[in-house]
């Protein structure tokens, strides 16, 4: 279909350390009958747990795309030197067992996160194939004033919790105007106690269903 329609295929293969079940990662740059229209995104801040570090790779077979974004990139990408020290360190002495053993803690993470979510009556989710994040339904009005609400109005033991509102990551802005985004990069007890901040304010949030 790319060659046909005279297309590039464009794959964030940021996650790929991050898959969960039976699933395999394939590479798009293993796929050979695109080879000159396939471009892989990568980057450091989410294979190791460094957010922030704005570190990454544009990887291409398409020398003439490379040329040209090679002139992009000298004009207006600049990766600070720190973030580049600590990702050279990063690929030098992050192991593959390293690596494993840090996706065995997400995804144990991840079945605590989607069993507790579960447990909410008239909450709707889905357990993640991949990466660190769970999309979920809540029974709310608007899930962007749930979120601001949660940090200026409520409070359980003097905690809150802060949460993504799903719109922002959707083209057309009416959709996911329920749903929230979580990240389970937290410690389980952590997640737990969250997990708890927003069963209770779902209970008293004015905007329920």
């Amino acid at each position: 279909l790319a060659i046909e329609k005279d297309l590039f295929l464009v794959a964030d293969e940021v996650y790929r350390e991050y898959i969960y079940g039976e699933a395999l990662h394939t590479s798009v740059m293993s796929i050979d009958k695109i080879k000159d229209r396939a471009i892989m995104i990568d980057s450091m801040s989410k294979r190791f747990s460094m957010c922030g570090v704005r570190v990454g790779a544009v990887v291409s077979r398409n020398h003439e795309f490379l040329q040209e974004f090679l002139k992009l990139a000298q004009v207006r990408l600049s990766p600070p030197s720190l973030g580049q020290y600590v990702s050279e360190a990063a690929l030098n002495q992050v192991s593959g067992k390293d690596l494993e053993d840090m996706r065995l803690i997400y995804q144990e993470r991840r079945d605590y996160l989607y069993n507790a979510l579960k447990s909410i009556p008239e909450i709707k989710t889905v357990n993640p194939s991949g990466a660190f994040y769970c999309m979920v339904e809540l029974p709310v009005d608007d899930a962007d004033r749930f979120a601001s609400w949660l940090l200026t109005d409520f409070s359980l033991n003097n905690r809150t919790v802060m949460i993504a509102p799903a719109s922002g990551f959707y083209v057309d802005k009416s959709l996911g105007k329920q749903q929230i985004r979580i990240a389970y990069v937290l410690e389980i007890e952590k997640l737990e106690y969250a997990v708890e901040i927003i069963k209770q304010g779902l209970k008293q949030y004015p905007g329920r269903f």
